[in-house]
């Protein structure tokens, strides 16, 4: 395993800086998977399957692998590389390092025991576990986490895909933000962006960015309010997807009656 200036990237100023990230050895993360066996996987997503296992040194791990079918691919790949290795919270996953190696893509984080908040809260059983103190715990977590995302790191990131399977719990049950493949970095003078290429679940999405493709820092907020929801209740935010076309509508008439213009 090695350290090497993977990606070159750009500074508040507009420097280039090289951005020094571990890189591990394909045989050393196959061995420990057992050379991937599904005995060690914890699930799969829209990146690829994901691994459990410990480094020979007894650090605890999970694998991302890039699928060859995937949908997010290569760009996404160097875009949750590029910013969570800059990135250094104790509500973020921390990413350990990556591996490149001919056709296989890896990411390797640290291990959450405790899998991720979906597990818990929409299951009548294990949400017992989550006593309201716990949940206002997890939820002051996610709200450091968002915070340092948008204020208080050197670039303000827009997670864009928030959602309760990409929150994930530590031994002691503290919430960690995930996925960063969506996000997107903004200059400290944005306020907003556009995209033709709308991502992510869309029950979360805010209705200006599932309509309109327009996403800033109040998307995530809107995201961060459906998940609290989602905490507080233990239902799915499925239900806005069906009031949501209703949201729009009122907000867009009510923005014409303030400002005498109608959309």
């Amino acid at each position: 395993m090695t350290n090497i200036n993977l990606i070159k990237n750009y500074n508040n100023e507009g420097r280039k800086e090289d951005m020094e990230l571990r890189v591990f050895d394909f045989a050393c993360i196959a061995t420990a998977t057992d050379n991937f066996s599904s005995n060690n996987m914890l699930g799969a997503g829209g990146f690829g399957p994901v691994y459990k296992r410990k480094l020979v040194e007894g650090q605890g791990i999970a694998v991302k692998r890039l699928s060859k079918g995937s949908g997010q691919g290569m760009e996404e790949f160097r875009n949750e590389v590029t910013l969570i290795a800059k990135l250094r919270h104790r509500n973020l996953v921390k990413l350990l390092g990556c591996c490149i190696q001919a056709e296989e893509n890896l990411l390797i984080y640290e291990y959450m025991a405790n899998k991720s908040l979906d597990f818990f809260i929409f299951d009548q059983t294990r949400s017992n576990f989550l006593p309201w103190e716990r949940r206002i715990n997890i939820i002051g977590g996610i709200t450091r986490g968002i915070l340092y995302l948008h204020q208080d790191s050197r670039m303000r990131i827009i997670h864009r895909d928030l959602k309760a399977s990409n929150v994930l719990l530590d031994n002691d049950m503290n919430a960690k933000i995930s996925d960063f493949g969506m996000a997107r970095m903004f200059a400290r003078d944005e306020i907003q962006a556009n995209t033709n290429k709308v991502v992510g679940t869309y029950g979360y999405m805010s209705p200006e960015y599932a309509v309109d493709g327009l996403f800033s820092t109040k998307s995530d907020v809107f995201r961060f309010g459906v998940l609290v929801l989602e905490i507080v209740g233990g239902k799915t935010g499925d239900f806005l997807i069906h009031i949501m076309p209703t949201i729009f509508l009122d907000m867009r008439g009510y923005s014409g009656k303030k400002t005498g213009h109608w959309n």
